[in-house]
């Protein structure tokens, strides 16, 4: 980073102007960005001052802000080539991924109405610059479809969602013309452009980011941030930090931001994004925005601006141990915030969950509140609000604050007041389904997949709520066109939710039923013929196996299994704080219900005083393991020694709200029929609808003697397992956003299958380390980082490392995955063998 010398009469004289409130200049700017030790600490000072200032004056003393919406990726094809870009597809990839131009209206409305049932105000539309102008085949598809334009096609959008499910469209389309703005400005309440930089080198020169790319021109989009400036439309933009552009060129950016604003009052906020590489782009290899950096750009766009100004940091850019500096530095708005999707142009950046980042929030000393996509200032001025967004602003805003209605649901308008946006192909009128509805309310299904079953999967991806027990028993058994219909409609459903990344945790396995109480070390117990699940241990070597595990940049131990029944119940709990002791900092996902029990009954504690000492104990969360089909008929005929079915789902849901997380799983094809597993589903959306503790969803094929039993007789078994992904996308969709797939049940060919019909997760890396290998309940199998990604490149996705509950993990510990990134041998120097792809195994729960 070029600086100013710490010390210097530039600086000086700068904080001097920033501590009287004069206008700053470029050069000003220039010198606060270069600000070193105790000058940088009064930057962060005086923009925390004008930050609470402007708060004041705004009436929202000590509220940092949020919008909670949905993500819709409407097209991922666009006509620029930024150089740090993963969200654009060539038409080639979008083929190779079985992935449409352009989402249907069908898709789009499918999200948009899970997003309004779980109280998101916001639907953000992101998409390419005018794809049609590069590509022929977005111009085919439009044309097939009745669009003069990409723009053409948001608007109708735009207007679909608010008319259908009272969602607030933001719209980031690109560059627009004035004439394109004033089409769009009567669908949606706000719209956006990231300049992202003034800097003329990093467009004109080769080999620079926005090289190539003509929508990257800063003049181009100056014009448009003017130009939506005089269409009176609030506007939201902001400045990417760490592109190669210089000090000065993020000086000379906020200074042209500045200067906009004051012309026309239209920019409601100002986002500092800082740069992410990502993989498989042209940037890969370049560095990440310094914190420092960044933090000063933050706080120097706060004083550029003052305290009017929004400042707007994207939290799931950084870690939320960084959160405190950029609140310093004057931030007071998250931005969009989604409990549904992902973020699709930072796929491997999952939102914080809102719980989390309202206790942070709080932690800092603010309160976290929603806001709606125009912010207050712009809602209660019906000047900036074009006639058709108005009701639909006020039905979602707060009397006084104008910020988002507590506990507001949005709805779409009465059907009678419903405009020609239904009949949303302009080629011709929207043709009904079986079931009378239009297809601007259905999913598009294969048009070989007809009739009743059509409709069925249609109200599937829409409406889940809707269907019955009989509904989804149907497509849990189809077969031919209609499984391809149900499979492409599910994996749809998983793109344009979470998203495109694959996730795993690196983690490992130890089973709690071959400890042995110190003392009895593994000679003795080898010696004495004692038959155990793995390799026996004591403490001393379990506290050798969590250190190792750590070591390797493991980021998760999973214990579970009942002790030996010779060994006190307490050892579940010495098992717990030995890990904890020994690896401090790595997650223990411990102790299945049945553990939980066998604990509380022998050790006289009862169920909330067990979970409450494994708590304190250092167990972080719980496999949801322990039966196969919540059915007593099926528990009495394949597993009489699982849990009694009430007594397991009081357990998980104690677990719950004890505070544990947990999986949630199915074991299926044995006895069981169609109907006791939806009913299975059923059950576990009821404990989630109570609780919200599971983390995902794991559909396990049982093997063995009583497995691989076909619900459909001619069905193959392949079949049989897309049918269950598909359905349980598609089911569970409103309540547990993962599925995930087990690989150590299927080989490469199968998870890679299962994966491309609604799956986004593949569990957990399962090294065996370097101590105690065998201890692991799937002793001998693993999937290293590097043959997950090479599985991941194999479908055109990305794999994303992933904590236990689906977070981020530290910058050190995915430098320390990275590191044993081909498995435990290569971590250890062992003899360099490639690793095999996952090969089937036969573990029990």
């Amino acid at each position: 980073m070029t600086s100013i010398d710490q010390g210097s009469p530039a600086v000086a004289d700068a904080l001097r102007k920033a501590e009287e409130r004069a206008r700053l200049t470029v050069d000003d700017a220039e010198a606060l960005l270069g600000a070193r030790d105790a000058e940088f600490e009064r930057v962060l000072a005086l923009a925390s001052r004008d930050r609470d200032e402007g708060l004041i004056a705004a009436g929202r003393e000590r509220i940092i802000t949020y919008s909670r919406k949905v993500f819709i990726p409407l097209t991922t094809l666009c006509r620029d080539r930024c150089h740090y870009c993963v969200f654009v597809d060539t038409p080639g990839q979008l083929a190779k991924k079985h992935k449409p131009s352009y989402m249907s209206p069908q898709q789009v409305l499918s999200v948009a109405r899970r997003g309004a049932a779980m109280g998101c105000k916001e639907a953000l539309l992101t998409l390419g610059d005018r794809p049609e102008d590069r590509w022929p085949e977005a111009r085919a598809w439009l044309d097939a479809h009745g669009y003069a334009s990409t723009l053409d096609y948001v608007g109708a959008m735009a207007r679909l969602i608010t008319e259908e499910t009272g969602l607030l469209a933001h719209l980031n389309p690109g560059v627009m013309r004035p004439d394109e703005l004033a089409a769009l400005r009567p669908v949606a309440p706000s719209m956006g452009v990231m300049l992202e930089s003034t800097s003329k080198h990093v467009y004109e020169a080769p080999g620079e980011v926005h090289y190539g790319s003509p929508d990257k021109d800063p003049d181009v989009r100056l014009k448009l941030i003017d130009d939506a400036g005089r269409a009176k439309i609030p506007f939201t933009t902001g400045i990417l930090v760490g592109i190669g552009e210089t000090v000065r060129d993020r000086a000379e950016s906020m200074i042209a931001l500045r200067d906009a604003s004051e012309r026309h009052g239209h920019i409601q906020e100002v986002i500092v994004q800082n740069f992410r590489a990502k993989p498989r782009t042209a940037m890969q290899g370049a560095p990440d925005a310094q914190l420092l950096e960044y933090a000063a750009a933050v706080a120097v766009t706060r004083l550029v601006f003052g305290p009017r100004m929004r400042v707007q940091v994207p939290p799931n850019l950084q870690d939320q141990a960084e959160f405190e500096l950029l609140v310093r530095a004057g931030a007071d708005d998250w931005g969009g915030v989604s409990p549904l999707t992902a973020d699709h142009v930072n796929p491997e950046r999952p939102w914080p969950h809102l719980d989390d980042l309202t206790r942070r929030t709080s932690e800092l000393g603010f309160t976290l509140r929603e806001r709606l996509t125009a912010h207050p200032e712009y809602v209660r001025d019906d000047a900036w609000i074009a006639p058709e967004m108005r009701e639909p602003l006020r039905a979602l805003s707060e009397t006084g604050s104008h910020l988002a209605r507590e506990g507001a649901n949005p709805t779409g308008a009465n059907p009678a007041q419903r405009s020609s946006a239904r009949n949303v192909g302009r080629d011709e009128a929207a043709p009904e389904t079986a079931n009378g509805e239009t297809a601007a309310n259905a999913v598009l299904v294969s048009s070989r997949s007809t009739g009743l079953i059509a409709a069925v999967i249609d109200r599937a991806a829409q409406d889940p709520a809707s269907l019955d027990d009989a509904e989804w028993e149907r497509l849990l058994t189809a077969t031919g066109d209609d499984l391809e219909a149900l499979v492409r409609t599910a994996d749809d459903m998983r793109r344009y939710t979470v998203g495109e990344a694959i996730s795993i945790a690196n983690n490992r396995n130890i089973a709690s039923s071959a400890f042995r109480s110190s003392g009895t070390g593994t000679a003795a117990l080898r010696a004495a013929g004692l038959h155990t699940d793995g390799e026996p241990y004591d403490l001393a070597a379990l506290a050798d196996a969590a250190r190792d595990a750590w070591d390797l940049g493991l980021g998760e131990i999973c214990v579970q299994g009942l002790v030996h029944p010779n060994e006190p119940a307490t050892a579940y709990l010495d098992i717990a704080r030995t890990i904890a002791h020994a690896a401090d900092g790595i997650h223990l996902h411990a102790f299945r219900p049945q553990d939980v029990c066998d604990l509380a009954d022998r050790a006289g504690l009862g169920l909330d005083a067990a979970l409450a000492a494994l708590r304190d104990a250092g167990v972080g969360s719980m496999p949801g393991t322990g039966i196969k089909i919540a059915s007593e008929r099926v528990r009495e005929a394949i597993a009489p020694d699982d849990l009694p079915v009430e007594r397991w789902i009081e357990t998980i849901t104690a677990a719950h709200e004890a505070g544990f997380s947990s999986t949630s799983v199915m074991f299926y094809g044995h006895v069981e029929t169609a109907a006791e597993r939806i009913a299975h589903l059923r059950t576990l959306i009821g404990i989630q609808q109570r609780t919200g503790g599971f983390t995902e969803f794991v559909p396990i094929a049982l093997p063995g003697p009583s497995g691989g039993v076909a619900l459909v007789g001619e069905r193959s078994a392949i079949d049989e397992h897309r049918a269950m992904v598909a359905v349980s996308r598609l089911m569970l969709s409103e309540h547990i956003n993962h599925i995930q797939i087990p690989w150590t049940r299927h080989d490469a060919v199968t998870t890679a299958e299962l994966l491309a019909s609604g799956g986004d997760d593949l569990g957990g890396t399962l090294l065996d380390g370097r101590v105690l290998p065998a201890s692991g309940i799937e002793t001998g199998t693993e999937l290293p980082l590097n043959a997950a990604r090479r599985m991941a490149q194999r479908l055109f996705r990305p794999l994303r490392l992933r904590t236990t509950a689906y977070g981020e993990p530290s910058a050190e510990r995915k430098a320390a995955a990275e590191h044993g990134a081909d498995g435990t041998a290569a971590a250890a120097n062992a003899s360099g063998a490639e690793t095999a792809e996952p090969a089937p195994v036969g573990s029990a729960s």
